[in-house]
């Protein structure tokens, strides 16, 4: 198959579930839906100023790479 790509995601990190939006496509919709899957099952610690946690956007970039050999 040979794909790879970069694709960069924003993320809303707010302790539970991540909203998850496309920030750049890798131009395959494999890739692009591949990682939106992945990062949606990750678990995000949210940023806290002082005490209370705070919602914030991050920038997440996600590499499909093939390893040479």
């Amino acid at each position: 198959m040979g794909i790879e790509g970069k694709v960069i995601l924003r993320v809303l990190a707010s302790g539970k579930h991540a909203q998850v939006e496309l920030q750049t496509s890798s131009g395959r919709k494999m890739l692009d839906e591949a990682a939106i899957a992945a990062v949606h099952g990750w678990l995000f610690a949210p940023a806290k100023r002082g005490q209370p946690p705070i919602e914030g956007w991050a920038t997440v970039p996600v590499e499909f790479k093939l390893e040479r050999s």
